[in-house]
């Protein structure tokens, strides 16, 4: 394979155009980096570039491995790997295992170190430079102030779109940002959902400066039950109540509302068994012959209650272990959100050939995440507006 190769000057040019301005990333990145800096020795050259260490990055952010090299990880992780111990197959396996890395980091630690490290040569960079350098994919960005500290997070179906938004509004805050962005970085989820879920975590987790009105709960209003006297199943909607369990939540009542009418719709559901028709006898659908009488106890509970449970089982994930299935950040790749027992556990993503089958296999690949009212919502509504989104029921262990 190294009989026909170039010799290391005749590349040598090469490697410090690719690497100027860069971060240099490997699996023991010690030992690469050594290398390269004595081949340039050897070529009276000062090569000098910064390295992170996915080995050291692994240990910190995924402990309890049986062992750290670059296969054993991979197979743990579920990463594919082709043309093992060869270079064009152990960087492609460095690159998505960096990829893992950067989500499991909730801390953003890596980010923040490099950003303000880098901050300093793009001071006088101005805002449409930044712009230029980003993708028009669907992520979650953060923006930077000159110390690298974290001063917005958002999500948006198209970065760069939503970025250039940022530095063109006149609204006050957006005046705010302008002042003092002074870098972008992202990170591609492919699924709105999970830019979604990372987005409301991380701006808890960071607390930004501009992000206070988003620290508040997503969703005023919920839809619970409650049995009546004739043991028929009721639904309604109200405002939250700290004190007991929604079946699902929505951001406003209009969307509430919107959400009963094509339940009703759907189920064949009744008006007043749903807090829409509030009269003292039977519902107006009954007299168009559209409710089957479970207004004036002429449907049985029994049988009106089975399309009830339907509905709730539908817009609920209480006691289900499922995985959520969405797009990747790359063709060949497909985003999974984990939901055990009811509750939200967090994210990853895996290779199309690698099959999601057990919840052991499932495990390996999450970054785990919190569950809370917030997460909830955010999952339930992406559900009821993506009704052909995949899900597959898992088995326990």
């Amino acid at each position: 394979m190294l009989k026909s190769a170039p010799k290391f000057f005749e590349v040598a040019k090469r490697i410090v155009e690719i690497t100027e301005d860069c971060i240099i990333v490997a699996h023991n990145a010690q030992f690469d980096y050594r290398i390269l800096r004595t081949e340039f020795k050897r070529l009276g050259f000062g090569f000098k570039r910064k390295t992170l260490c996915t080995v050291e990055l692994s240990k910190r952010l995924i402990p309890g491995q049986d062992s750290y090299s670059l296969g054993k990880l991979t197979r743990a992780l579920g990463i594919p790997v082709s043309d093992r111990h060869r270079a064009n197959g152990d960087a492609m396996a460095t690159v998505k295992l960096f990829k893992i890395l950067l989500s499991k980091d909730l801390d953003k630690k890596i980010i923040k170190d490099n950003v303000k490290t880098e901050i300093v040569a793009r001071l006088k960079d101005n805002h449409r430079t930044i712009i230029d350098e980003l993708p028009s994919v669907t992520g979650v960005y953060y923006i930077h102030n000159e110390h690298g500290e974290i001063i917005y997070i958002g999500k948006s179906k198209n970065i760069k779109h939503r970025i250039n938004q940022h530095f063109t509004n006149t609204s006050t805050k957006s005046k705010k940002i302008q002042l003092l962005a002074k870098s972008v970085t992202y990170e591609a989820t492919g699924s709105e959902l999970v830019a979604l879920l990372k987005e409301s975590e991380e701006i808890k987790r960071n607390k930004p400066l501009y992000n206070r009105a988003l620290r508040r709960t997503l969703f005023s209003h919920a839809l619970y039950r409650f049995v009546d006297k004739n043991g028929y199943i009721n639904l309604k909607i109200e405002r939250i109540n700290k004190s007991l369990t929604p079946i699902t939540t929505f951001s406003n009542s209009q969307s509430a509302k919107n959400f009963i009418y094509r339940a009703i719709e759907d189920y064949n559901l009744c008006q007043k068994l749903t807090g829409l028709d509030t009269s003292m006898s039977n519902c107006f659908d009954y007299t168009i012959k559209k409710c089957f009488g479970a207004c004036i106890n002429e449907e049985p509970p029994e049988e009106y209650n089975k399309r009830v449970v339907q509905l709730i089982a539908k817009n609920s994930y209480d006691n289900k272990n499922m995985a959520i299935i969405d797009q990747g950040r790359d063709i060949d790749e497909k985003s999974v959100i984990y939901i055990e027992n009811g509750v939200f556990k967090g994210i990853g993503f895996f290779d199309l050939n690698h099959q999601i089958n057990t919840i052991e296999v499932l495990e390996s690949i999450i970054t785990p995440m919190e569950n809370n009212r917030d997460t909830q919502h955010i999952i339930q509504s992406y559900l009821r507006r993506n009704k052909r989104l995949k899900t597959i029921v898992l088995e326990a262990n």
